[in-house]
């Protein structure tokens, strides 16, 4: 993730890839330090679900969260 100050904007996501072709559900919008305290936050089967989405980069929760 090339952008990686604490008060970077970012969408937090939950991506479900069930069913058909799945569904991605934004969970926060705003700094990256809040949305890694919300994703910690989320049961692990749901982490296991998350990304962090940039203005130019996707990573997800799971190898941020450290």
């Amino acid at each position: 993730m090339r952008t990686t100050f604490d008060q970077a904007s970012v969408r937090l996501y939950f991506l479900d890839d069930a069913g058909e072709g799945g569904s991605a559900s934004t969970l926060f919008y705003g700094p990256l330090s809040e949305a890694l305290q919300i994703g910690a936050q989320q049961p692990e089967d749901v982490q296991a679900g998350l990304y962090l989405a940039t203005e130019n980069d996707v990573v997800a929760f799971l190898d941020l969260d450290d």
